[in-house]
């Protein structure tokens, strides 16, 4: 289902989560697939105790093969030139899922994600956040009734010590793809993760 497709790989903050994310760009590029590398200005900047932008720019090319678009100008492309197959978002913070949700394209990546969109093609989002059962929640209720927008299965993560987080299951990402251009929403939806 994947072969032959071009993605939007999206990657928003959630350094926590830097770590999964290259296990599942082999697994979209073992399908088949062509992964283009989009992000935000904090993935190019921050350096925290799970590694410098530096370090996982250099590692999500080279697991990707192509360079990382950072800028908004770099990203509008994907609607009228250079269009893509669909558009993942994974990790996507809560911070980007309310941009999204209310229409706010100030990064790169909410940028390829409404480039897409305006193609009609599907945007995927792979939620990383800590208050998507709070304030957030209102937002993800939003994108669940949006046209063309489809999630990766996610679930707490640690319901006793954060009860409002929720986190997709990256492992998920290539069948959610596939289900995702076909319109449909890979179930269940809502998972249990299991503690390691």
């Amino acid at each position: 289902m994947l072969q032959g497709k071009r993605i939007g790989l999206g990657i928003t903050a959630s350094h926590c989560t830097y770590e999964e994310i290259i296990p599942v760009i082999n697994s979209l590029k073992k399908a088949g697939a062509t992964v283009v590398p989009v992000i935000t200005h904090s993935v190019l900047t921050a350096a925290t105790r799970f590694g410098t932008g530096e370090e996982w720019i250099s590692r999500i090319e080279e697991a990707t093969g192509e360079k990382v678009i950072s800028t908004i100008v770099g990203a509008e492309p994907f609607g009228p030139k250079t269009p893509v197959d669909i558009m993942i978002i994974a990790p996507m913070t809560g911070n980007s899922l309310s941009r999204f949700a209310n229409a706010a394209t100030d990064s790169p990546v909410l940028m390829g994600a409404k480039a897409t969109l305006r193609n009609g093609s599907p945007v995927l989002l792979g939620i990383s956040t800590n208050d998507a059962l709070g304030l957030n929640g209102a937002n993800i209720i939003k994108l669940l009734n949006m046209k063309n927008v489809f999630f990766i299965p996610f679930g707490q993560d640690d319901p006793f010590k954060k009860p409002n987080s929720l986190i997709s299951d990256f492992s998920l990402m290539v069948p959610a793809a596939a289900a995702a251009l076909e319109k449909k929403q890979l179930q269940p939806l809502l998972i249990i993760h299991d503690k390691k």
